[in-house]
């Protein structure tokens, strides 16, 4: 295998960890938040900070690193519309995704303390939840017009 092909392959495998882990772990984490069970809620997102530390950060870096190489390779400059929108799409979701970590981290430790306490969960975690939800929704459907820009490579 020559070298532009392996880092097409990681660059897919980790594009599939990256954007699998994370709608696996929204899934998980939307549907427990709502479940009502704050020790459900105090497992789960203690997992989905796991996950994202474990799989998802380590393949936003490998991402951006294999695809400037694979872009390098092909010859193909950042200023190639496609190429230039996948970036800032990349980017934008990336902005999102930094404060759900926060938020993520805060929620786990919230749920944990009231699972700990036998308390209910406090307002400030519904805050938080709001706000997941909020940066969520952007960042998988700028990561889906990533998706659909790396495959397709149209001309804008």
């Amino acid at each position: 295998m020559n070298t532009y092909l392996l880092l097409k392959w990681i660059h897919i495998v980790s594009s599939v960890v990256l954007v699998g882990t994370g709608l696996g772990s929204a899934f998980y984490m939307f549907f427990t938040n709502r479940s009502g069970s704050v020790a459900a809620q105090a497992v789960v997102s203690r997992l989905v900070v796991r996950a994202d530390w474990w799989f998802t950060s380590p393949a936003v870096v490998v991402q951006p690193i294999t695809g400037l190489a694979l872009a390098h390779m092909a010859g193909w400059p950042l200023s190639t519309p496609w190429l230039a929108l996948s970036i800032v799409l990349y980017l934008f979701a990336g902005l999102c995704w930094l404060p759900v970590v926060w938020l993520q981290i805060r929620m786990s430790r919230l749920a944990s303390q009231a699972f700990a306490a036998g308390q209910p969960l406090p307002a400030l975690h519904a805050h938080y939840q709001r706000w997941w939800e909020r940066l969520g929704y952007p960042a998988f459907a700028a990561m889906g017009i990533v998706f659909y820009l790396m495959v397709n490579k149209p001309a804008l």
